[in-house]
């Protein structure tokens, strides 16, 4: 089975949370939706949620699939669901990250992506209209 990357499309008030990258040197500065590797006996769901108490230390639900399977290098793949603060007040931090941006649908081109989200921009304008 191939590795699965889940990220996590969290909209508030229309926006979407993206992350800047601070490691490794070769994509420091680029931007990604919140998530990481589902590891050995958790679901997608849990995965996602851990990976965002992590991340940005707040407790989300996570919704249904938004876009296609990316495929990674090394065979992996990502995997992007929508998502919701559980505590709408809770403001994300950038826990291992650089910055946190709420990104409107016309702010979307605005940062530099990585190239695994840039192919998903189309849905991710989807979810955001």
């Amino acid at each position: 089975m191939n590795a699965v990357i889940v990220g996590a499309a969290l909209v508030r008030d229309g926006k979407l949370l993206a992350q800047q990258r601070a490691w490794p040197p070769k994509h420091a500065g680029q931007w990604e939706l919140p998530g990481g590797r589902v590891e050995e006996g958790e679901s997608e769901a849990f995965a996602l949620a851990r990976e965002c108490s992590e991340e940005l230390d707040v407790v989300v639900e996570v919704g249904d699939r938004v876009g296609e399977d990316v495929p990674l290098p090394g065979g992996k793949v990502l995997r992007i669901y929508a998502a919701s603060l559980v505590s709408t007040g809770d403001e994300p931090r950038a826990v291992e990250h650089r910055a946190l941006r709420w990104l409107g649908p016309d702010d979307l081109d605005d940062v530099d992506w990585l190239p695994a989200d840039r192919i998903l921009l189309p849905a991710f304008r989807q979810l955001l209209s």
